[in-house]
């Protein structure tokens, strides 16, 4: 029993090492369905009691709102902290030229908002 408990221990100790020093030729690619270029976000912090607030995400020139991989909806990443509730304003966002994003009254110690939207660029 001994002896295969030292053979299992110097398999999983030799093993990672020709493994860690191989040659790798892959290369980092972008998924070919993916054609983002670029993240803008805007954030905040609130405290407690703090009102609902609100944030723009910038749009950059000569880009377009990237849709979510397989579908027609924006490729957006809203996080938040806290007791607040976080969303993209419907009257505030065209997705166009304005991307407004908010959070309801923070009822917590304290509170956060991230609005994230990728975008596709036009290569100058």
């Amino acid at each position: 029993m001994a002896s295969l408990v030292r053979v299992i221990s110097l398999i999983l100790f030799c093993l990672p090492v020709p493994l860690s020093v191989m040659p790798f030729a892959a290369q980092a690619q972008t998924p070919p369905d993916s054609a983002a270029t670029t993240e803008h976000s805007c954030s905040f912090g609130m405290a407690k009691g703090d009102p609902a607030h609100q944030c723009q995400v910038p749009i950059p020139a000569g880009c377009v709102i990237a849709k979510f991989p397989g579908t027609d909806k924006p490729w957006t990443t809203v996080s938040k902290a806290g007791r607040t509730f976080c969303t993209f304003d419907t009257k505030g966002t065209d997705w166009k030229t304005k991307i407004t994003g908010q959070c309801t009254r923070c009822d917590s110690s304290h509170c956060t908002g991230q609005f994230m939207v990728r975008f596709e660029c036009t290569k100058p």
